[in-house]
Order: structure tokens, then C-alpha cells, then sequence
């Protein structure tokens, strides 16, 4: 039986530890011994960047916002399809989540944070949304399991009106907004709708062919 290796541990800003490990050649961040994210598991996470920028293919130097860097799956389906001219902003507020993509002897993001058009910020995604009035064509946050917050308690306040006013107000317009959510939240659906938004909740499976699925609330402004 192969065994499970610990490679890191990480703090997140309110005290929730955050760990890495790799178990038979996938890599795996848990969170109190729950799975947060995986590349065994990341379907979702591509369906996410491909149904948020494909649209913008033909617009002329897009601007994009990713809320949690994650295991970088997201970000890499983003490059994959949006144009050279292309802008993406990461956000992500836990310093080691960056130092692991970054480490090139793990097969995560590392690549894809050396492409020209991303720019990295070790920051709260909150912090960026309130400092970026009317700046992006597409927001893309998926920085926990969903509204209900598993790794860090402020990440709640994303998924409150404020957190989501903040999040249309960085929208240009007719931008999209998009969540990942492990679960349904028809509540949450409810919420965008009421900040004006036109919302979509699609189904995708957590990978390609099997296993279980995942939420994204595709949201449009005006």
C-alpha cells in the first residue's frame, strides 16, 4: 500500500489549517481532514473557466478575476482559452497555497503563474472586488466549498449582499459572475437574482466521467 506523504501545512488568516499532501502521484489540500481540493477530482474547476471565458475569446484585452488560486486548475483552463491580450488577476490570501503552486517539483500551478498575462496577488479576493470598481469582464470565486464557508470564517462575507454587491460593482458591463459551490444553494441563487443579476445554476460532475457533482451559479449583469 502506498503511503500518504504530509508535504506542507498552512494558516489561514482566522487559524484553519490548511494541509498538503500527495497519496500515489495526486496531490490534495485538506482542510480537518475534509478534501477541499484534489487533482484527482477537477472537471468542475475547468467547466468553471471554460463557461466564464470562452464568451470572451473575441473581446479585444479582457480582463479577468480569479478568487482562490486553489491547485491552479482554474486558472489554467482560463489561459487556455482567453486571448493573448488577455489580463487574469489571482487572487489568493494564504501565502503557502502560492508557495506550493509555485514549487516546481509539484505538477500544479507553476506554468501556468509564469505566463505573461496573470498577475498574482497575495490578497483577500474581498480586497481586490472593493478597490476594483467596473474593471472586469468575468469574476470567477471559488475560494471555498461554497456560501456556507469551510476554510476560513471571512470567506462567509463573499456570499453575503454586501459580498456580492461588491462583486457586481467590479463588473464592466454585461460581465459575468461566476461561483463554484460544492453543493446546490438555492438560497444563494435567490440572493444574486436580488442584486439584479440574471443567474444560471449548472450541474457538473467533479470529474470528467464519474463520480459526484458540483454547483456553478453562473450570474450576468445588466
Amino acid at each position: 500500500m502506498k503511503r500518504t506523504e504530509r508535504l506542507g501545512e498552512a494558516t489561514a488568516p482566522d487559524g484553519t489549517v490548511l494541509t498538503l499532501s500527495r497519496h500515489d502521484g495526486d496531490y490534495t489540500i485538506r482542510v480537518g481532514g475534509v478534501d477541499l481540493m484534489s487533482t484527482r477530482r477537477f472537471h468542475s474547476e475547468e467547466q468553471l473557466a471554460e463557461r466564464v471565458c470562452l464568451p470572451l475569446r473575441g473581446h479585444a484585452a479582457p480582463r479577468v478575476l480569479i478568487g482562490g488560486l486553489g491547485l491552479g486548475f482554474t486558472l489554467r483552463a482560463a489561459l487556455r482559452v482567453l486571448p493573448a491580450d488577455a489580463r487574469v488577476v489571482v487572487a489568493e490570501i494564504v501565502a503557502e497555497v502560492i508557495e506550493w503552486n509555485r514549487n516546481p517539483d509539484y505538477p500544479l500551478a507553476h506554468d501556468s503563474l509564469a505566463d505573461p498575462r496573470v498577475e498574482l496577488r497575495h490578497d483577500d479576493v474581498a480586497n481586490v472586488l472593493r478597490g476594483s470598481r467596473a474593471v472586469f469582464d468575468a469574476i470567477m470565486l471559488d475560494v471555498d466549498n461554497g456560501a456556507d464557508a469551510l476554510t476560513t470564517g471571512g470567506n462567509a462575507d463573499l456570499y453575503r449582499r454586501a459580498g456580492v454587491r461588491a462583486a457586481a460593482s467590479a463588473l464592466r458591463p454585461g460581465g459575468r459572475l461566476a461561483y463554484w459551490s460544492a453543493d446546490e444553494d438555492p438560497r444563494f441563487a435567490a440572493l444574486l437574482r436580488s442584486a439584479g443579476l440574471t443567474v444560471e445554476t449548472v450541474r457538473v460532475r467533479a470529474h470528467a466521467s464519474s463520480g459526484g457533482a458540483h454547483t456553478l451559479l453562473l450570474a450576468s449583469a445588466p
